[in-house]
C-alpha cells in the first residue's frame, strides 16, 4: 500500500521531493523488516526512479546503496553506469561490482569514473593493469597513492611509458619503497629526456653536448638505483639494462670503479648467460686468465680488458663497499689507479682514456665536495658546542 502510494505520489513531486522520499524508500529497503512482498513492491519503485528525470533522485540512491553488500545488485550495476555525478560512489566503494564490471568501466568510462576506480580499497592485479593501460593520468596517480591497489611489475612499467613524463607522477613513484628498480631507472631516464629537450629548445646547450650530459646523469643514477637493489631485483635490473642497450661497458665500468662488486658480477652474469656462482669464482681468479676469459665472453671491448681487470685488482686491495651510499660515487683512488695503468699501457684507447679522464674529473669534485661538507658540519657542531657550553 505504501509503495503503491510512493507512485502515485511521486508523479507530482519536486525533484528535491522525489529525492528525498527516494532516499527513505532505499534506507526502508535495506534496514526496514518488510515482508516479501513489500519488498519486491520497494525493489519495483526503486527501480522505476531509475528512469527519473532529475539526477538528484538517483543521486539519492547510489548514497545509500553505495556501500552496502544487501543492496539490489541490478540497481547498483544501473547507477554505476548512470553519468558521473551519480555513479562515483558506486564506482568507489559498492563491494557488489565485481573485477569485470570495474574493467569494462575503465575501458569505457570517463576520467572522473577512472579515477574513482582507482580510488578502491580493494583492486586487484587485473583493473590495476586496465587503468594502467587506458587510464587518464589523474587515475594513474590515485593508482599510485592507493595503498591497497595490487599493481603487477608491468602495470609499473605501463604507467611509466604513457604517462612518465608528468612530474606529478614521477615524484608519487619514486619515494615508493618497494618499487622495481627498473621501473624507478625507466622513471629517470624520462626526466632526463624531458630535460635534454627543454635545455636544447632553450638553446643553453647544443644537442650533442646535452646527450652527453644526460648520458653520464643516467649512468650515474643506474648505479645509484642497483646500489639499492638486491636479488631479484637487481636481476630484473639488468635485464631492462641489457634490453634497452644501457648494459654498456662505460656503465659497467662506473659501477666498479665506485666500488659496487655485485652490480659488475651480475651484469657479467647477465651479458655471459653463466650462473652468478661461476662468475664470483672467476673474477676472484688472481691469475687473470679466468677474468679475461670472462670479459670475452660478456662482448666487453678488448680494449677495456686492461681497465677492467685494474678495477678488479684495485678492488680487492681496497675493499669491497660497507653501504649504499658508499657504493653510488667514483672512488677516486680506483680511478687514478686504473687510469694511471691505462696510461701507461701500450694497447690503451683513446676512447677509454677520455671515459677515464672524466671519470677522475668527476671523483676529484665530488672528494672536494664532501670533503667541505664535512667541514661545514664539524664547523656548525663546533659552534653548537660552544653555544650549549
Amino acid at each position: 500500500m505504501i509503495v503503491r502510494q510512493f507512485i502515485s505520489w511521486i508523479r507530482h513531486a519536486s525533484a528535491g521531493e522525489r529525492a528525498e522520499a527516494t532516499r527513505a524508500l532505499a534506507r526502508a529497503w535495506l534496514i526496514s523488516d518488510l515482508s516479501l512482498d513489500d519488498r519486491a513492491a520497494a525493489e519495483g519503485a526503486l527501480l522505476l526512479m531509475l528512469d527519473d528525470v532529475s539526477p538528484l533522485v538517483r543521486q539519492a540512491m547510489a548514497q545509500v546503496f553505495s556501500q552496502s553488500a544487501r543492496a539490489p545488485a541490478a540497481i547498483v550495476r544501473a547507477l554505476a553506469a548512470d553519468q558521473p555525478s551519480v555513479a562515483l560512489p558506486v564506482l568507489e566503494f559498492s563491494p557488489l561490482l565485481i573485477d569485470a564490471d570495474l574493467v569494462d568501466l575503465v575501458a569505457t568510462g570517463e576520467d572522473a569514473v577512472q579515477c574513482a576506480v582507482a580510488r578502491r580499497v580493494r583492486l586487484p592485479a587485473s583493473v590495476c593493469a586496465a587503468i594502467a593501460e587506458v587510464g587518464c593520468a589523474a587515475a594513474a596517480l590515485e593508482l599510485i597513492e592507493n595503498p591497497h591497489a595490487e599493481l603487477a611489475p608491468f602495470s609499473w612499467d605501463r604507467i611509466v611509458e604513457r604517462h612518465g613524463h608528468l612530474a606529478a607522477i614521477r615524484e608519487s613513484m619514486l619515494v615508493l619503497d618497494g618499487l622495481p628498480g627498473a621501473t624507478r631507472l625507466a622513471l629517470v631516464a624520462k626526466l632526463s629526456d624531458t630535460l635534454q629537450q627543454f635545455v636544447v629548445a632553450r638553446g643553453w646547450l647544443s644537442a650533442d653536448r646535452a646527450a652527453r650530459t644526460t648520458a653520464d646523469a643516467v649512468d650515474r643514477s643506474t648505479v645509484t638505483v642497483a646500489a639499492q637493489s638486491r636479488g631479484d631485483d637487481m636481476r630484473g635490473l639488468m635485464q631492462h639494462l641489457r634490453a634497452t642497450g644501457q648494459l654498456t661497458a662505460g656503465l659497467i665500468l662506473r659501477a666498479l670503479l665506485s666500488g659496487n662488486l655485485e652490480l659488475f658480477e651480475v651484469a657479467l652474469a647477465e651479458l655471459s648467460g653463466l650462473p652468478l656462482t661461476r662468475v664470483g669464482a672467476l673474477l676472484h681468479d688472481r691469475g687473470g686468465a679466468g677474468i679475461n676469459a670472462l670479459l670475452a665472453r660478456a662482448g666487453l671491448p678488448e680494449t677495456t680488458h686492461a681497465a677492467f681487470r685494474a678495477a678488479v685488482e684495485a678492488i680487492h686491495e681496497i675493499g669491497f663497499v660497507g653501504s649504499d651510499a658508499g657504493a653510488v660515487r667514483l672512488r677516486r683512488l680506483m680511478v687514478e689507479r686504473v687510469l694511471t695503468r691505462c696510461e701507461t699501457g701500450a694497447d690503451a684507447a683513446a676512447p677509454l682514456l677520455i671515459l677515464l679522464r672524466r671519470f677522475a674529473t668527476e671523483s676529484a669534485r665530488e672528494e672536494a665536495t664532501a670533503f667541505c661538507d664535512d667541514m661545514i658540519a664539524e664547523h656548525f657542531v663546533s659552534r653548537l658546542e660552544l653555544m650549549a657550553a
